[in-house]
């Protein structure tokens, strides 16, 4: 190989050769050539080619056709050389390289080229000479600077333990020692590894593609193998040469012959003064182990142990982890009638790395459902843990029937009066899937997604309030209320950051990303969750991910006997709340089959939730429910906290006021007041058709 330190002397060659070839080059083992940049052709002569091991009738006249010579990392570090000679300006080069001959040995040998430049200072032509250099090398290696083994097998442990540090997995680990890379650094065709098991060594990966060796997935500790004996004796077994491994193992051998090894190593991995497992090197075309090669697969082995080992643990550690974190979601999702649901909870890739991303469906009265998707901050056990708790208070006030308003701040204060410092963000989404009517509350979450019946997808703007337990400590609890339609069909999307972020990019973007993957996404409803999965999976993310999909079934929508129940809180000075509301009645009345008589409806519940904020100093809770019977009924009930009666008065000669319990009486079939408890609830009901 070639030495930065010194630069061959230029070559003395005629200008105009190969006309005037120099025969006593031949004579030193010594070939020419003369390589012509502009067209790319080289001309060797017979013995240059005789240097290359390579017959005339073998040789195109360019330099590719010497590949089959050449290993690639030679070929890689001549390129290298030539290019650089020729862009530094200077006129000649040489360096040290091997070939591989025909019989598969390896030569040393020597070039050296003069570089011809036109005036201009471009080079047009390299000429020089090609020469067998092993003699010399062997008789000199040490005065020359060349050992070679002993820098290869330096850069073998250096490159290898840095593919090694990155592994956090034990297949981590096979892959940095058996693909192409690993297998070229360690001089091998192939490798076999098996970890000790109860007693039994079992093969976790196996040399060149469909090399398996049936009957060997599982072995005995005390079987006639080389992975067997090494895990015995703690000892390594090197087999110089395949007499000795066809004596040695006559079975194996049997039934691995065909595969051409001259010479395998097999060393057992130990850490912590016992055996792990072991591993195998396969070698082609070797003869025998010097005893630094041996020295170094022994060092080799100490370090693929230690990584192995590391890795085994961070796999327990995050088994460990994850079942934590999947012993706190929901076991099984209930069945709810008139939706289709899926959920996927992915943990982040290793160790203790989990978080406390949840979800969660909770059936509610009346056909509801609740859905909630959450994240509390931090990715360890503790994390885990305040979710497992907190998930379990945010369904109790969901079930006992409170407002999502309600259930978000009674979930804050709770989460603020633990022992922890940690927040989290949810979304709770409350779903009447009679009317399609979504009530959503999110505190420091994402906003979901909605993909229509067609395959549409679009970002559903939520208001949004302080995460929870922030919202408790700095003393605003309010949560606004989104109130929004799921038409027939159409799927809404909760999920947690896991999904949309990644390293370097905007969450923007990956919000845009997740929309496109919904949109080409397949129909199907679990196959959709589990596309998204793998795209994270793909990524390799190192947070957690929950997801949630609800969509509202075609074939469920509303019939003749369908009873419903819808409830939402609009608090004084609350503008947002009261268009929430009125929507929340609007969709009710169409989904409930009471289109022709929606107008009515609408203006008597609208008349009777501004009279609750003009003249009490609280809420008003609206209600609407449909009642069966002989005729089918849609009540309206808005209930404030004062207890003093309306009464009907007329109008005052501006016509402005007066007119409310009027408009009541009018337009509703019947109507009513009733005293509950500290407040009264006015009603009304309107016959549907």
């Amino acid at each position: 190989m070639c030495h930065g330190g010194s630069v061959p002397t230029a070559v003395s060659l005629p200008d105009d050769w190969p006309a005037h070839p120099d025969q006593s080059l031949s004579l030193n083992r010594m070939g020419s050539f003369d390589w012509d940049l502009l067209t790319g052709l080289m001309h060797m002569d017979e013995a240059a080619l005789d240097v290359f091991d390579t017959a005339p009738d073998e040789y195109a006249g360019r330099p590719a056709s010497l590949s089959a010579r050449v290993p690639p990392a030679e070929a890689a570090r001549l390129d290298a050389l030539v290019s650089s000679a020729l862009k530094s300006g200077v006129d000649s080069y040489g360096a040290y390289f091997r070939i591989r001959c025909r019989d598969g040995r390896l030569r040393w040998t020597h070039t050296q080229g003069r570089v011809m430049r036109g005036q201009d200072g471009r080079p047009y032509r390299i000429i020089g000479i090609v020469r067998d250099a092993t003699e010399e090398l062997s008789h000199s290696a040490e005065r020359l600077g060349l050992d070679e083994e002993r820098r290869r097998q330096t850069s073998v442990v250096e490159s290898t333990t840095a593919a090694l540090a990155h592994a956090r997995t034990v297949q981590d680990v096979i892959d940095a020692l058996g693909d192409a890379h690993g297998l070229e650094r360690l001089g091998s065709m192939g490798m076999v590894m098996g970890l000790v098991e109860a007693g039994r060594i079992h093969l976790v990966a196996e040399g060149p593609v469909d090399s398996f060796v049936p009957g060997t997935r599982y072995t005995r500790v005390d079987e006639q193998y080389p992975m067997s004996e090494v895990v015995r004796s703690l000892q390594p077994r090197f087999l110089d040469s395949a007499e000795e491994f066809a004596e040695g193992y006559p079975e194996l051998w049997a039934k691995i012959s065909y595969m051409d090894i001259s010479a395998a190593a097999y060393l057992p991995l130990i850490a912590q003064a016992r055996p792990i497992g072991a591993i195998g090197l396969l070698y082609q075309d070797k003869d025998g182990f010097t005893q630094d090669e041996r020295n170094l697969l022994v060092a080799l082995g100490s370090s693929i142990a230690q990584s192995l080992q590391r890795a085994m643990l961070l796999e327990q550690e995050h088994d460990l982890a994850e079942g934590l974190q999947q012993a706190m979601l929901p076991r099984r999702i209930p069945s709810v009638p008139g939706a289709e649901i899926a959920v996927r909870y992915r943990s982040a890739r290793m160790g203790q790395d989990i978080g406390g991303d949840w979800y969660d469906v909770i059936p509610l009265p009346g056909g509801r459902v609740g859905a909630v998707i959450g994240d509390v901050q931090g990715h360890d056990t503790h994390a885990a843990a305040v979710m497992g708790q907190l998930r379990i208070v945010l369904r109790a006030y969901a079930a006992e029937g409170h407002s999502p308003a309600t259930v978000m701040a009674r979930a804050s204060v709770f989460l603020h009066e633990l022992d922890t410092e940690r927040f989290a963000t949810c979304t709770y989404a409350e779903a009447d899937l009679s009317t399609g009517v979504l009530q959503m509350v999110r505190a420091g979450h994402i906003d979901p997604l909605v993909r229509t019946r067609d395959g549409e997808c679009r970002i559903l703007p939520v208001s949004g309030g302080m995460p929870l337990g922030l919202s408790a400590e700095f003393g605003r609890l309010e949560y606004p209320v989104t109130t929004a339609e799921l038409d027939p069909g159409e799927t809404l999307l909760l999920c947690t950051d896991g999904l949309v972020e990644q390293p370097g990019a905007d969450l923007d973007d990956g919000i845009g990303l997740l929309a496109s993957l919904v949109r080409g996404g397949p129909a199907d409803l679990q196959m959709l969750a589990d596309r998204l999965c793998g795209v994270v999976d793909e990524r390799g993310g190192d947070d957690d991910m929950a997801l949630l999909l609800l969509r509202r079934r075609v074939d469920d929508t509303p019939r003749g006997g369908v009873r419903g129940r819808l409830q939402q809180h609009v608090a004084p000075g609350d503008p947002e709340g009261l268009v929430a509301a009125r929507h929340m009645i609007g969709a009710a009345v169409r989904a409930w089959g009471a289109r022709e008589r929606s107008d009515e409806i609408e203006l008597v519940a609208d008349e009777l939730i501004v009279n609750a904020l003009m003249h009490t100093d609280g809420p008003a809770i609206v209600t609407l429910r449909v009642l069966a019977g002989p005729q089918r009924r849609l009540r309206v009930e808005v209930a404030d906290r004062s207890s003093a009666l309306p009464r009907r008065r007329e109008a005052g000669e501006a016509g402005v006021s007066g007119r409310g319990l009027m408009l009541v009486d009018r337009l509703a079939d019947v109507w009513g007041v009733e005293p509950r408890g500290s407040g009264k609830c006015v009603w009304c009901e309107f016959v549907m058709g």
